[in-house]
């Protein structure tokens, strides 16, 4: 990771013993990208992830290297008790300084054939879990007039194929949910982010549903990193003027202007149309 310089790392020591920041999706991608970068700023951590196993072996690794508090919480927020439990959590601790939604995962197939359940938990875990633990974190935020949110949505939430049809359509939710909420924070002290990537290095496409995805048909050139994402997204938020739906990269953002122009737009989602009706790459 890149250092940080010199004045930074001064008001990085500062925060310590400040309001923590807490971290869904902790165990892997963005959100250990999110967890590492807040531990290099002085925050301490609340961990959330399924696999509690990993998130416990990053607390450890990054109280001792950043000497800051960091502890975890398993819990699966594609579940009511896994939402109820990060919810009691935030009710019984400080206020958060950060609230990073990073939770989330994919399915591939037409909508008439993915498992019902499946079409319940992504939509618990990307539309409920996040209105749920925004809602759960704001009062304390607000009380201080200070605080930062970010829900990772994706590219995915400005346009959609054939089999990724929820998935598209609750990332979309966050996007409308974080415009609107702009809005009702103006002025408050704390700021609100829809975190959009494109193709990022994670974990995402490691599931068995994923196992024919073919990484060489993409070129090297349209992959970030997560520590690309991230550092795009804190810059973008420590501006004056806030941008609520925030695009990371400059060929994600030029995809997206491109997908709203009337004439190449339409070409352009045809094109993908036709991708999703004859999947060759995805």
């Amino acid at each position: 990771m890149k250092q940080i310089s010199k004045t930074n790392e001064t008001q990085s020591r500062n925060k310590k013993g400040t309001n923590p920041a807490l971290v869904t999706g902790a165990s892997s991608g963005i959100g250990e990208a999110y967890a590492r970068r807040l531990a290099h700023e002085g925050f301490d951590l609340i961990l959330v992830a399924r696999r509690n196993r990993l998130i416990e072996s990053l607390a450890d690794e990054l109280q001792k290297t950043y000497d800051i508090k960091a502890e975890t919480l398993a819990a699966d927020l594609a579940t009511e008790e896994g939402i109820a439990s990060v919810e009691d959590r935030i009710a019984k601790g400080r206020p958060l300084s950060w609230l990073i939604s990073s939770a989330g995962f994919g399915t591939r197939g037409r909508f008439v054939d993915v498992p019902k359940m499946k079409t319940i938990q992504m939509t618990r875990l990307h539309v409920e879990a996040n209105a749920r633990l925004v809602k759960a974190s704001l009062p304390g935020m607000l009380d201080n007039h200070l605080g930062r949110i970010v829900l990772v949505s994706s590219l995915s939430a400005f346009l959609t194929t054939a089999e990724y049809v929820n998935y598209s359509a609750t990332k979309a939710y966050l996007n409308m949910f974080v415009l609107g909420l702009r809005d009702e924070l103006t002025g408050t002290g704390v700021k609100i982010q829809a975190l959009c990537p494109g193709l990022t290095k994670t974990e995402f496409f490691a599931t068995e549903e994923f196992k024919s995805f073919k990484y060489d048909a993409m070129p090297s050139w349209v992959w970030m990193t997560t520590h690309q994402v991230v550092e795009e997204s804190i810059r973008a938020l420590n501006k004056r003027r806030n941008t609520p739906i925030f695009i990371p990269g400059l060929k994600n953002k030029v995809f997206t202007a491109l997908l709203n122009s009337p004439l190449l737009g339409a070409l352009a989602r045809a094109g993908l149309a036709r991708i999703g009706h004859n999947r060759n790459l995805f």
